[in-house]
């Protein structure tokens, strides 16, 4: 019983050492939250700048 319980100790700290030190961290990439459009600093900027290279036309006002 002695021999079995040394061995689960053993193993036991055996991973928490390995995951502590020497595991490769994996991380899941985070998601950017779902921003609205008139909230999305990117959508506005390409959205201004669109309506600064449109052509104006004079006659259809």
């Amino acid at each position: 019983m002695i021999p079995l319980l040394a061995a689960v100790g053993a193993i036991t700290i055996a991973v928490l050492l390995w995951r502590a030190l020497g595991a490769q961290r994996i991380s899941v990439p985070q998601r950017r939250p779902a921003v609205a459009p008139d909230d999305d600093p990117e959508f506005l900027r390409k959205l201004s700048e669109q309506q600064r290279n449109r052509p104006t036309d004079e006659n259809d006002s």
